[in-house]
C-alpha cells in the first residue's frame, strides 16, 4: 500500500497541464515536463541507491524498472506528443489520451512497484515520515484498493466525465480539465493496484476486470452508435483535421472506447483467470499426491 500512495502522490502531477505550450505540436509546458522529469529523477536517484544496496534482488530491480520505464513513456506520450495537441480538436484523438493514461501506462507505472524506489530517493527523515504517513492511512487505502470498490470507483469517473455536462465543462474550464485527468489517472492507478496486487485473488480479479470491459464498452458502444454529437465544445469546430464532422469523430472516439478499451480489460481478465486456473490445477496435483 505504501507504493501505491506515493505512486498516487508522485505521478499525477503531470495531469495538472492541458492547454499548455506548444512547440511544434508538443506539449512543452513546465507544469507538464517538470513533474515528469521530476518523477524519472526521483526513481532513477532511488533505483541507484537500492542497487547498490543489493546484490541478489537486482534482477527484480532492473525487471521494475524497466516496467517503470515503459509506464513512464506511456504516460509522457500522452501528455506531451502532438497527440495530446490533436486531443483538443478531436474527440477521437482525445480518447485515445485518456486511454493511453489509463490503461498501459497506469497498469505499467503499478505493475512496477515503485514504491520502494522513490522513498529511498529522499533524505532518511523524509523516507520515515511518509513510511509513516502511508501506515496510517491503512483503513482508507484498504477500502480503496478493495478489488470491488476500486472498479466501482473507475466505472464512476468514466461514466461520471463523459456525461455532456461535466465534459462540456471539462472542454471549457482549465481547472475542470485537471480535475477530470486526475480522476482518471488516480482511478485507474487504484483499479490497477487493485487488480495486481490487491486481495481477492486472482479469480475476482478476472471478474472485475470483465465488467469493467463490460461496462466501460457499453459506455463505448452509446458514442459509436449516437447520430448526433454529445458534447458542445467539439460540435462548435465543425469538421476535425481528418474531415470527419462532429457526430463521425464522436462515433471514432466510442468505436476507441469499446474495442480497444474492452478489449484491453478483456484480456487481462482471461490472462488473470488462465492464471488462477493453472494455480487452482497445480493445487489439485499436490493434494492427489
Amino acid at each position: 500500500m505504501r507504493g501505491l500512495a506515493l505512486l498516487l502522490l508522485l505521478l499525477p502531477a503531470p495531469a495538472f497541464a492541458h492547454a499548455g505550450e506548444s512547440h511544434g505540436g508538443w506539449t512543452l509546458s513546465p507544469w507538464v515536463t517538470a513533474p515528469l522529469a521530476a518523477a524519472a529523477l526521483l526513481y532513477a536517484i532511488g533505483l541507484a541507491r537500492l542497487w547498490r544496496r543489493s546484490d541478489q534482488g537486482r534482477p527484480a530491480l532492473r525487471g521494475g524498472a524497466l516496467l517503470f520505464a515503459a509506464g513512464w513513456l506511456a504516460l509522457a506520450s500522452a501528455l506531451v506528443s502532438p497527440l495530446h495537441e490533436a486531443g483538443e480538436a478531436s474527440l477521437a484523438m482525445h480518447m485515445i489520451e485518456h486511454e493511453l493514461i489509463m490503461l498501459p501506462a497506469a497498469l505499467l507505472l503499478v505493475a512496477s512497484r515503485p514504491g520502494a524506489a522513490f522513498l529511498w530517493s529522499l533524505p532518511a527523515g523524509a523516507r520515515a515520515a511518509l513510511a509513516g504517513l502511508a501506515r496510517s492511512g491503512k483503513g482508507p487505502w484498504r477500502l480503496l484498493t478493495d478489488p470491488v470498490a476500486a472498479t466501482m470507483l473507475q466505472l464512476a469517473a468514466i461514466w461520471a466525465w463523459h456525461a455532456p455536462g461535466l465534459f462540456d465543462r471539462a472542454l471549457a474550464s482549465e481547472a475542470w480539465h485537471v480535475a477530470q485527468h486526475l480522476s482518471f489517472l488516480a482511478a485507474a492507478l487504484l483499479f490497477w493496484w487493485a487488480m495486481v496486487h490487491g486481495r481477492g485473488g486472482r479469480g475476482l480479479a478476472a471478474f472485475c476486470l470483465f465488467v469493467t470491459s463490460l461496462a466501460g464498452g457499453g459506455l463505448g458502444v452509446l458514442m459509436a452508435v449516437s447520430e448526433s454529437a454529445w458534447y458542445s465544445g467539439y460540435a462548435a469546430m465543425g469538421l476535425t483535421a481528418a474531415a470527419l464532422t462532429p457526430a463521425e469523430d464522436q462515433q471514432l472516439a466510442g468505436a476507441i472506447m469499446w474495442v480497444l478499451g474492452g478489449a484491453f480489460h478483456g484480456c487481462a481478465a482471461l490472462f488473470l483467470l488462465w492464471k488462477w486456473l493453472r494455480a487452482s490445477e497445480a493445487n489439485h496435483v499436490l493434494a492427489a499426491e
